[in-house]
């Protein structure tokens, strides 16, 4: 499996992670009193973060990326449904590669 696919699995499993800890845990804890769902999502979408960040650093060479787009990218990961924008809009490869690869 390329890196690329890996950073777009790892992209829209951050951001569900983070809607999740936002719309579900949260309110569970403060409203419901009941912390688990937070112990439980915290760590995973932690986990999660790290893996996106790390993978802006290794998948940017392959897709082109210049210092603004890294930013973007790198910014997406703390807004809760911005990671999905870059699955979508940014990890396409550039035109003259895939040219190049067909």
């Amino acid at each position: 499996m390329d890196l690329i696919r890996v950073f777009r699995y790892v992209s829209i499993a951050e951001a569900a992670s983070f809607l999740l800890l936002l719309l579900v845990a949260m309110p569970l804890k403060y409203g419901a009193d009941a912390p688990a769902g937070v112990q439980l999502m915290g760590p995973v979408h932690g986990v999660l973060f790290m893996a996106y960040v790390g993978l802006v650093f290794l998948v940017r060479g392959q897709l082109r990326w210049d210092l603004l787009r890294t930013v973007l990218a790198l910014g997406a990961a703390v807004l809760p449904v911005a990671p999905f924008f870059v699955e979508r809009r940014l990890t396409t490869p550039p035109a003259e590669a895939v040219a190049g690869s067909a």
